[in-house]
């Protein structure tokens, strides 16, 4: 293919050897189009354009779309749309199982068509990392609520095994075998994929330290390392240099059957940092304060490259907290240019050294390589917003948006601000003789007592953070501290530490912080996403019956990057992200209504008080302990063996068969009904079965947290014999398109306007009657009524989840009707044949007085084109 691709390629006379000593290994070299354009182009742009000239044969990628992305400064306001081609995927597992079932499914479906079924491969390289699937069932070597006595036999015969680790990890395995021997024998079955087993880390911080090659090697050519990913915060990855950004399963399935991805050449925002951040700030911090910036300039579909003499005092692991949250701030993707602190961060990470000589040469070479001092390199950008480092204060973001930036000073002021305001995103309209309510409860042979505002999670957790050695040591440095101060955590506070990878663990304790984090309740407790996800296991049974008995809005913190409503455990109806030591910190006051400033974190055994200023390590500090302990061997070390060093992944049966064999009584895997009915028909009196607000995420609409015991899937699990112990988690049974469709809006804290209140349920307006979501549905789809949703703005925020358009689409839902979309969801829904209508400018279901209770007729032409006027049919 590489042949035929350069025999017909017009750039072929571009093609020269990077080292004149080894003529095979050749590149592309931009710098001889002798275009004065291409030094204007934004670094991340240059990508697009590397991609099309290597890829240019006439067919999929045309000589026009090497001009449209040249010519980027004058079409990036036009919509022009170019194809890519990514230089590789990668897939967690809770969106890798329905990619392999797809694939399975496809090769059943070539088979049927008399077809060779092994013809279907991935052609792009894809790696799989295990990550989604482990949850924090057992903390501080104990176990909690429910699982406590459903396990509490199968533990008896393992108690020599005392830590939470292994019995995670234990459980991990016990939960998920079955999808576990699935993706093992898709790593057989299919080339081009590898699988990073459970145990090793979280998808993007392995991405980081392992997987990202920063320059590609392949076929006797050099080029830019790029890749598209089925989660959302894929694009970490832009803080090493390497263009990444999270798609649908859909599209990442068609990139790796060698398809390219069509793409509106984007705007690019050109982020200018200046100054240098004050040594108590942290990268969370930063990435918070720059979160809540883009949000207000407005940055939906664009790219934002970083620029200006500022970056230079950033890590690479800064760079990449930054880049990790740009969903979160809406761009497509956040991209730090490689410069020499990308290439420090190679040789520190254990890259090979002959590699780096390359990445450095070839970069250079083609004008991708970063001075950052040297603004005579700076691009044209389509806008340039400027952001002071050391303007930059501790902050958290809550409680139910990461957007929603709050400064540590005005935490407690803001956390009552919310307990009486309107229900919302900043409110939980609790009547002010309420707000003081005190609620005791006994706990291991002590009382305590809860109130509105009690910490009763405090997670370290997420790639966002854990990646990061800085804060990781500042958490382990404070926690030193704290402990050398007297100072505890409740032993009721559900604390946790959930590292990225190995190498975490290993400079914590060659340091010698570790045995202070787990004196303080935060041991590891497996290597994955865990809180983050909504994997938070159970609250200890007193706690929760507290929380209910008052009804008390209880608050969990953690280093993630997601805290939408019910996404991190039903009893959190407040949730704060922080960075690490912070998450300790409110651990250790337990509660988040506190100024750190005027009290007291805690007072000791001594009657001593002890404030956060006390404890808190500084920036020289953190980055003596960085230079002495997190060092090349220590990666070398733990990614040596990364594929290898799960026991219980290597004694993994699987089948080696190249079909895969559906076994009719699984609820894990089975074969998806998504081959027929993709084609968009007009839409004839259709019902609404949900009429939704604005910032509808995809938590809401297809939750990946635990089933709930009184759920549509509860349900069905039950009636195939399972009992509620081995329900599981909605992510974990993604593989399950049954388990899935009931699992769709069945989040607890979806409010929808037809029942006024937050729950999974909505009216069936034939009869008027209230039932679940999926109940309503299957009505629905029984009498023959196709359905569509309303909503307000940002339908489909948050998570990459392809289950939130196949959901919708296994309910019957035709179309949905919103005042804006997020740019991942929207593709998905198209993907699965869901119509994305917008309302014109300035309308809304408010402003066109629609109560949701009409019958909606849409006009769909034979012709379909993006952004194009359908006319839409009310009536009673």
């Amino acid at each position: 293919r590489s042949v035929f691709l350069v025999m017909t390629n017009p750039y072929a006379h571009i093609i020269e050897p990077l080292d004149p000593q080894k003529p095979d290994h050749k590149f592309f070299n931009l710098k001889k189009l002798k275009d004065p354009r291409y030094d204007q182009l934004p670094f991340s742009i240059r990508v697009l354009l590397e991609s099309a000239v290597r890829n240019c044969d006439g067919f999929l990628v045309k000589k026009e779309d090497v001009e449209k992305v040249l010519n980027w400064k004058v079409t990036q306001s036009q919509t022009v749309e170019v194809p890519f081609r990514p230089a590789r995927v990668i897939l967690q597992d809770f969106t890798g199982v329905p990619a392999v079932v797809d694939f399975a499914a496809m090769r059943d479906a070539v088979k049927k068509l008399q077809g060779d079924p092994e013809r279907i491969n991935p052609v792009c390289p894809a790696d799989l990392v295990i990550d989604h699937s482990i949850q924090v069932d057992f903390n501080r070597n104990c176990v909690t609520g429910f699982i406590s006595r459903v396990f509490e036999v199968y533990y008896l015969f393992h108690s020599l095994r005392s830590d939470s680790l292994q019995k995670n990890q234990d459980l991990e395995f016990e939960r998920n075998k079955e999808r576990f021997e699935f993706l093992k024998w898709g790593s057989k079955a299919f080339q081009n994929m590898r699988i990073i087993p459970p145990g090793s880390g979280i998808v993007h911080q392995v991405n980081l330290e392992y997987l990202a090659r920063v320059v590609f090697e392949r076929d006797g050519y050099y080029y830019p390392d790029s890749l598209v990913g089925t989660d959302s915060h894929t694009t970490m990855i832009d803080g090493l240099g390497v263009l990444g950004w999270g798609v649908g399963g859909i599209e990442a399935e068609a990139v790796m059957l060698g398809q390219p991805i069509s793409m509106v050449l984007p705007e690019v925002i050109g982020y200018k940092l200046q100054g240098t951040p004050d040594k108590y700030i942290t990268s969370t911090d930063i990435v918070l304060t720059v979160t809540k910036h883009l949000r207000q300039v407005g940055v939906v579909g664009k790219f934002v490259e970083f620029f200006g003499p500022g970056v230079a005092s950033l890590s690479i692991a800064d760079r990449a907290t930054i880049a990790n949250m740009c969903p979160e701030y809406g761009a497509t993707a956040a991209f730090f240019p490689v410069d020499h602190i990308s290439i420090h961060y190679l040789n520190q990470t254990g890259r090979d050294t002959e590699k780096l000589n390359y990445i450095e040469k070839y970069l250079k070479a083609v004008g991708m390589f970063r001075d950052y001092s040297n603004t005579s390199e700076d691009p044209q950008f389509t806008q340039v917003v400027e952001l002071d480092l050391s303007t930059v204060v501790p902050c958290c973001s809550g409680p139910k948006r990461p957007q929603d930036k709050v400064t540590v000073s005005e935490m407690k002021q803001d956390f009552k601000m919310c307990l009486g305001a309107k229900q919302g995103f900043k409110g939980f309209q609790v009547a002010p003789e309420r707000h003081d309510v005190q609620v005791p409860f006994q706990f291991n042979g002590a009382e305590y007592s809860l109130s509105h505002g009690s910490v009763v999670i405090a997670a370290i957790t997420s790639c966002t953070n854990t990646s990061n050695p800085s804060v990781m040591l500042g958490a382990g440095l404070l926690a030193q501290k704290a402990v050398k101060a007297g100072l505890s955590v409740k032993p009721y506070i559900k604390t946790s530490l959930s590292p990225g990878s190995g190498v975490v663990t290993y400079y914590l304790k060659e340091s010698g912080v570790m045995d202070f984090l787990s004196q303080l309740g935060f041991e590891v407790v497996g290597y994955g996403c865990m809180t983050c996800i909504g994997n938070s296991g159970p609250l200890p049974e007193p706690v929760v019956q507290a929380i209910t008995q008052g009804d008390l809005v209880a608050a969990g913190v953690l280093s993630g990057n997601r805290n939408f409503e019910g996404r991190v455990h039903p009893n959190t109806r407040a949730n704060y992200l922080a960075s690490p030591p912070l998450v300790i910190a409110y651990a250790i006051a337990g509660t988040v209504r506190i100024d750190f400033e005027k009290e007291p974190l805690a007072v000791n055994s001594e009657g001593k008080e002890v404030f956060l200023r006390d404890i808190w390590p500084t920036r020289d500090e953190i980055q003596a302990v960085e230079r002495q302990f997190v060092i090349p061997a220590m990666f070398k070390e733990v990614y040596e063996k990364v594929e290898k060093v799960n026991e219980r992944w290597n004694s993994l049966e699987a089948p080696s068969d190249k079909l895969y064999t559906w076994n009719p009584n699984s609820t894990y895997i089975k074969s998806p009904p998504f081959f027929d009915g993709l084609t968009p028909n007009s839409i004839t009196d259709a019902y609404v079965l949900l009429n939704l607000g604005d910032s509808v995420t995809t938590d809401h609409i297809s939750p990946a947290g635990n089933i709930a015991r009184n759920s549509p899937a509860a349900r069905y699990l039950t009636s195939r014999g399972l009992t509620a112990r081995e329900f599981n988690s909605y992510g974990s049974r993604r593989g399950n398109d049954a388990v899935m469709a009931r699992g769709t809006f069945a989040n607890i804290r979806l409010f929808n306007k037809f029942i006024n209140k937050q729950a999974p349920t909505t009216i069936y307006l034939p009869t008027g009657e209230t039932m679940d979501v999926f109940d309503a549905a299957e009505k629905y789809q029984q009498a023959g009524h196709p359905l569509l949703i309303l909503a307000g703005k940002e339908y489909g925020s948050g998570s990459s989840r392809d289950w939130a358009a196949k959901g919708p689409f296994l309910l019957g839902i035709k179309a949905v009707l919103a005042e804006s979309y997020e740019r991942i969801h929207r593709s998905n829904l198209v993907g699965m044949g869901i119509i994305p209508l917008e309302y014109l400018p300035g309308d809304s279901a408010e402003s066109l007085g629609l109560s949701g209770r009409e019958r909606y007729t849409v006009i769909i032409p034979p012709q379909i084109t993006p952004r194009m006027t359908v006319d839409i049919k009310v009536h009673a």
